[in-house]
């Protein structure tokens, strides 16, 4: 088949989970035979280049603001896609479900997948447009592409309880490659086993400002990395640093991607997720890959990814995520016992390989 992938920033991946499914996915289906087209932004990439693990890489414009960025680019993909002849159109970002039948507008009888994620007109950075934008989109979904993909259950059920519409449920893979070294550890000070290890966009439903005021409040030598960025985020990120500058057990690398982020995974001494917005978030489930202990925001959908390996807080309140950090760390088995169930569950449940099995079913329509 020849496949395009639109409406994420690209690959080389350099942001979050839309990303990592273009590079994860993009890479088997290549090398499966398929002729396979991501789309990207080059301000949005770890580097501009033509080809990447296989699959071509088209550049395009777009307007770097806020609110238009992801539907802007994801326009002229499709506008662009429309003159390629693909057989199937991957696109992401449920924001995107009003450009799905651009690939089709020369008349070519292309699939129009769409991966919704999860219900992002939730979040606290979108004003009241942006919630409209995406309340609307949730209903565009249901009848401009030929199928609708959720990345949790607990999205596909909310998809169809609300507007009766089936959805086919697919999620992320766990599995990364073993890193080869520590060089990543020796440059930032740290110690195999010495820090814990939080890894989102730095935006307010994600929690990184309350995971460092707990951190704060938590005795001992163990050091906490937090691992991310955010675009239009300055006044935010610039808070939650003063709130970090007070323990210098803290560090703020930024955003961190493959071999140094992979090290970084594999050695912590636990993972933290505080997210309460979204499906299946990749990261969780890469460290559950590793076989990291986990600490994780009670949500219906991080209980569906995390099952009962993970120590279960409120995220929002930095009383329950200092006490849930410390309860883990003083407490080796309790950490072993996380780790063990988490490897399981991801090898179980959440592998690249058959999530690129059931796409390339999909996007074949068979």
């Amino acid at each position: 088949m020849k496949i395009a992938i639109l409406g994420t920033r690209g690959v080389p991946a350099a942001y979050g989970g839309f990303e990592t499914l273009a590079e994860e996915l993009s890479a088997r289906l290549a090398a499966r035979g398929h002729d396979v087209t991501v789309y990207a932004r080059p301000h949005g990439v770890a580097s501009v280049v033509s080809t990447h693990r296989g699959a071509r890489v088209v550049h395009l414009p777009t307007l770097r603001r806020k609110y238009l960025d992801t539907v802007v680019h994801t326009a002229l993909s499709g506008l662009h896609a429309a003159a390629e002849g693909y057989d199937a159109v991957l696109v992401c970002n449920g924001v995107n479900a009003l450009f799905c039948r651009l690939p089709r507008l020369l008349g070519s009888p292309v699939r129009v997948v769409l991966n919704v994620d999860g219900l992002e007109r939730n979040r606290r950075k979108w004003n009241a447009l942006g919630k409209l934008a995406y309340a609307l989109s949730e209903r565009l979904s249901c009848v401009l592409p030929d199928v609708v993909v959720t990345d949790a259950r607990a999205i596909q059920a909310y998809y169809r309880k609300t507007y009766g519409k089936d959805s086919v449920y697919i999620p992320y893979g766990s599995d990364l490659a073993t890193p080869a070294g520590l060089a990543t550890l020796e440059r930032l000070g740290l110690e195999p086993g010495g820090y814990v290890l939080y890894v989102s966009r730095f935006e307010p439903e994600n929690n990184p400002d309350a995971v460092v005021r707990a951190f704060r409040r938590v005795p001992g030598e163990t050091k906490l990395v937090l691992v991310g960025a955010a675009p239009y985020a300055d006044a935010f990120l610039a808070r939650i640093r003063a709130e970090a500058a007070g323990d210098p057990r803290i560090l703020l690398p930024g955003a961190v991607y493959g071999e140094p982020y992979r090290e970084l995974l594999a050695n912590a001494a636990l993972y933290v997720h505080a997210t309460e917005v979204g499906g299946t978030h990749p990261a969780l489930l890469e460290a559950m890959g590793f076989g990291r202990p986990l600490l994780v925001h009670d949500t219906p959908e991080n209980r569906e990814t995390a099952g009962m390996a993970a120590l279960y807080v409120d995220a929002r309140s930095a009383e329950s995520l200092a006490a849930g950090l410390t309860a883990l760390l003083s407490d080796p088995a309790a950490r072993e016992r996380s780790g063990r169930a988490a490897r399981e569950r991801a090898r179980s449940e959440y592998l690249w390989d058959s999530v690129a099995d059931t796409y390339e079913t999909l996007l074949a329509g068979s």
